[in-house]
């Protein structure tokens, strides 16, 4: 049994996390990407000196080694089994893994993002994971730019082509050589305090504008001027 487990945890802990990292490496190396509306985030910065990353579980693989670059960023992960394979990947990537959830360490790691955000670490989100449902943003998000104190900034990636996985919330994967664009949308600032309605009207609302920001990126491959402009 000591054997198993010692087994279980090298795979969770270096063969999963360098074998998935290595993988996305390749075929992001195939990518063409581009971003739009670079301005939000340089504004948003500029302005606050932080922000906090949202984007779907469904959308996030385009954007691992594209935002690689965007140093220091951290993300705050899970304590579980699966949370100790991704804060590995997350590490590898030179981003800062900060382990909580609501359920467990969160306090801890909220205050540990708060001073992280301070020293100038953007926020990666992900707002509908790790388990769903679907394009629903969790209160979390709001949590985390309430207490930091700094904007939320939707990044809304879209491939021309993609697989799509039969798992909770479709996930998709561009396929080799696809062309991609990283659109950063307008920063949305959540205020410290709130009572629980006004708070969950802005969390719908944003669920709402995130929502209506993929469906008309996507919906940009179908315009051919689109194409032509960004992709000549």
């Amino acid at each position: 049994m000591r054997i198993k487990n010692i087994a279980r945890n090298f795979c969770y802990r270096n063969l999963f996390p360098r074998a998935g990292l290595l993988l996305v490496r390749l075929l992001s190396r195939t990518y063409r990407y581009k971003l739009v509306d670079e301005q939000n985030e340089q504004r948003t910065l500029d302005a606050y000196g932080s922000l906090v990353y949202a984007s779907w579980h469904q959308r996030f693989f385009p954007g691992i080694t594209l935002f690689a670059a965007r140093k220091p960023i951290a993300i705050m992960i899970s304590q579980s089994r699966d949370g100790e394979m991704i804060a590995r990947v997350v590490d590898m990537l030179g981003w800062r893994p900060v382990r909580g959830s609501s359920s467990r360490g969160g306090s801890r790691a909220l205050k540990e993002i708060r001073t992280l955000t301070r020293q100038g670490f953007r926020i990666g989100h992900i707002v509908d994971g790790p388990q769903g449902p679907f394009g629903v943003v969790k209160s979390g998000l709001l949590v985390i730019a309430q207490f930091a104190g700094v904007p939320i900034l939707p990044v809304i990636t879209s491939a021309e082509r993609r697989w799509t996985f039969n798992s909770w919330d479709r996930f998709m994967v561009p396929k080799p050589f696809s062309r991609i664009v990283v659109r950063f949308a307008p920063p949305i600032f959540v205020p410290r305090r709130l009572d629980a309605e006004t708070f969950e009207a802005l969390r719908q609302d944003i669920e709402k504008q995130i929502k209506e920001h993929y469906e008309q990126t996507d919906n940009w491959w179908r315009d051919s001027e689109f194409v032509e402009r960004y992709f000549p």
